[in-house]
């Protein structure tokens, strides 16, 4: 099959440093080539993948120096590319919400659109019901909640490469990991509040966006004295699997619906339990008792951090290879691909 994928433009495909969405690209790309598919890449100039690349942008916006950029103007030049090229592919699939669908609504039989982000937002709905011939994916069954009645063709949840994370059965480092994003609706603070009452270090290996700077300036900056507590900023791939499997722990104490999250299965591939909140898809992710612990308040966080011994890093892992490989995710979107196949062919 020939299949386009369209990444963002936001993060290098797979990003430098953080981002979700375009890693997703890149290891679900590099799948679709191993199980034998046609694949061409849109994406910007670095991307490192096994796809065929179409570079649209020199670089990805985010870590580009220049001071004045346009990710609306970067977008649609893509979206022009690709629809000059539509032709050749049979299946066009999108991971850039819903800025395509008004230039390809004449094909959008020939779609597939996984979206990534949050869907409870003022505007949404007007959207996918305006729009609604595009066929959808959803990353988890939660993020569908907002938007119940919109074209679901299938949920997919994310997958990644089993190499990419080593299995670390005996971390030696005593420590809690809180990796991602620091923002108000991921809670650093409160990862901060758990290490505290129970005593343990607490690394934090997290970027901070210009929008949520205050927030860390204000509420997390004045915490970071506590010697418990190591800020070490922004990591890379190729410092996660010591980063996360020498963790005791990895704390996701969140305050929002989050659509998957990503680092849950890095933990996970790396044998490390996984303690948070039952938010968004953490319970489609994360088996209470089995891969990690699930608890509402500080306080029962707290106590579950002292029952880490409870799970089994090993099985840990293996629930990784079993539910979260790239290999899965691929095949799930195969049997999607199938699906538009046969609707184009009922038609």
């Amino acid at each position: 099959m020939k299949i386009a994928q369209i990444s963002p433009l936001y993060e290098a495909v797979p990003p430098k440093l953080y981002g979700g969405t375009e890693r997703v690209v890149a290891w679900l790309c590099d799948a679709l080539v191993e199980a034998g598919h046609d694949v061409t890449l849109f994406a910007s100039a670095e991307a490192e993948t096994r796809a065929r690349l179409v570079p649209v942008r020199d670089q990805a916006i985010r870590l580009d120096p220049a001071t004045l950029k346009s990710d609306l103007a970067a977008h649609m030049a893509m979206l022009h590319e690709l629809r000059a090229r539509m032709h050749e592919f049979d299946v066009l699939h999108f991971h850039v919400d819903m800025i395509h669908f008004p230039f390809f609504e004449d094909r959008a039989e020939r779609t597939l659109t996984t979206l990534h982000g949050r869907l409870d937002l003022k505007d949404l709905p007007v959207v996918y019901r305006r729009w609604k011939q595009f066929p959808l994916a959803s990353i988890s069954m939660d993020q569908r909640k907002p938007l119940r009645n919109a074209n679901w063709l299938g949920n997919v949840h994310h997958g990644m490469p089993a190499a990419l994370c080593e299995f670390n059965p005996e971390p030696k480092g005593d420590y809690l990991a809180f990796l991602g994003r620091i923002s108000p609706e991921k809670r650093a603070d409160r990862a901060i509040a758990i290490a505290r009452r129970v005593g343990l270090p607490l690394k934090i290996a997290a970027k901070v966006d210009a929008v949520d700077q205050e927030y860390f300036d204000q509420v997390v900056a004045p915490l970071l004295d506590d010697p418990l507590v190591e800020f070490l900023g922004e990591i890379g791939d190729d410092q996660k699997s010591a980063f996360l499997g020498g963790a005791k722990a990895l704390l996701f104490p969140i305050d929002w619906p989050e659509p998957f999250g990503l680092v849950m299965i890095e933990a996970m591939a790396c044998g490390t339990p996984v303690v948070a909140r039952p938010c968004g898809s953490v319970p489609e992710v994360i088996d209470h008792g089995r891969t990690g612990f699930l608890a509402s308040t500080l306080v029962v966080l707290s106590e579950a951090v002292k029952r880490l011994d409870e799970i089994d890093r090993a099985e840990c892992r293996r629930q990784f290879e079993l539910r979260f490989s790239a290999g899965r995710m691929a095949q799930d979107y195969e049997r999607i691909y199938g699906r538009l196949a046969s609707r184009r062919r009922a038609a």
